[in-house]
Parts: structure tokens; sequence; C-alpha cells
């Protein structure tokens, strides 16, 4: 089933805008009469059937709508330097979306080589990544922000910093986080945090952590710290034994 995005969806008729239009009709060459699926960004899912199939402005008419479609009960902010190599950053936004994050914010710490990022072409990736795993909450982006006042201005239930620093001690995610806890994860640039960035956030609450023996890539960390949060919220609670 194809999935297009809605965000101002509102009333039993929608119409595509140009570009999911074109593509709808152009490229995918669909009908009228074609079943499809629209995510709206807020957490809704609709099936519909193409009424109208033009090119510039598909009208499609809503039959059912599933609010709050596959909602977690935790949400999940990634904070992650920017990296030297653009295309690897877009890949971890690609992946950790796939997976489920809720925001991603770019934060520029002493280390980061590259502190830019292009916005627009960030956030159609998600929009796509988001339409190819089937989420129905669009990922936020935030503008880059500077460490310290990442740090200072950014709370949750759940503050961790994963870095690979052997003067500090750190302990597992698993052995960090709680299910069902909103949570926030600073992911550091190509070097890693410095030990006063590391040292800062433990004195505003953050709790360290590592992602296992391997030393990866910022990307791949990010990535890793995404799917630890996901598969920890999976686990079914182990019942107590009687005795």
């Amino acid at each position: 089933m194809h999935i297009f995005f809605a965000p101002d969806i509102t009333d039993k008729y929608y119409s595509l805008d140009e570009k999911e239009s074109r593509h709808c009709v152009k490229v995918l060459r669909m009908k009228k009469g074609t079943i499809v699926n629209l995510i709206d960004g807020r957490g809704s899912l609709f099936e519909g059937v193409i009424q109208e199939p033009d090119s510039r402005r598909c009208i499609i008419e809503i039959t059912s709508v599933t609010n709050d479609f596959e909602k977690r009960d935790y949400s999940l902010h990634i904070a992650i330097s920017p990296l030297k190599n653009m295309e690897r950053f877009e890949w971890f936004i690609e992946k950790s979306v796939e997976i489920g994050v809720d925001e991603i914010t770019p934060v520029i710490c002493s280390r980061t080589e590259k502190p830019g990022i292009k916005s627009e072409r960030i956030k159609g990736l998600i929009i796509s990544a988001m339409k190819q795993s089937l989420k129905t909450r669009l990922t936020l982006l935030q503008e880059p922000v500077n460490f310290e006042e990442f740090i200072n201005y950014v709370n949750s239930e759940s503050l961790m910093i994963a870095h690979c620093s052997n003067d500090i001690d750190r302990k597992s995610i698993k052995d960090t986080y709680k299910k069902g806890e909103d949570t926030v994860i600073l992911i550091g640039p190509e070097g890693d945090f410095t030990n006063d960035e590391i040292s800062l956030a433990l004195r505003n609450g953050y709790k360290s952590v590592h992602l296992g023996k391997s030393r990866l890539r910022s990307e791949t960390a990010g990535v890793a710290a995404c799917h630890s949060i996901y598969f920890l919220n999976q686990e079914e609670s182990i019942p107590e034994q009687k005795h």
C-alpha cells in the first residue's frame, strides 16, 4: 500500500500537493478508484480512494481513519553533533526515523568540524523515511544549538550522554534506562565529546553511558542508541517468581 504525506488533512476530501500528486499519478500511475493511505504527521493513519487522479492536484476521498496509530508510551530525543560527511549524517536521520525517534537536535560541540546542516533537505528525508516505515508522527528537527545551551535548557525523565572516554565511569543504556521513560541521549562528533563537556553534562543530571565494546562512528552510535531504546521498550515484563 502506497503512503502519502497529508499534513493539513481535515475534511472528507483531500488534495495532495503538487509533488505528491505528480508522484502518485505520473510515477506510480495510480488511477481513479485506487486505495491509498495518508499520514498527517500528528499520529493519524487515513485510508482513502483516489477520485480525481490529477498530476497537479490529486483528490482523495477519505474512507477511514485510525487515530494514535501505533502510539508509543515513551518519547526519544537524540541530540547529535553534525558530521563532516553530510551523507553519513543523513544516513543517521533516515535510519533513526525508521526505527523511531521523536526529536533530533544537531548539537555543536568543541570538536564539531562542520556545524551547518541542510535543514530543508533533512526535513524531506524525514518525511520520506516516515512514509517508508509507516510512522504517523513527524520527527521534529530542531535548529542547531551550542552544546552548553542545549544542556542548560533541555530536560527529560532520563538524560544520557554516550561517549568513549575511559576516564569516566559508564554504564550500558540497559542498566540506565527504565522502560516507558521519556529520554534524551547525547551523541558526540568525530573525536567524541571533550572531558569538560562530559563533566558539564554530568553536573546537569546526565548519566554516562556506553553503546557496547566497539568504538562506533557518530552516525552508527546514534542509530544504536535509537535501537537500544526501541528494543528495551519492546521487552515483556518478567513476572515475579512465587516462593
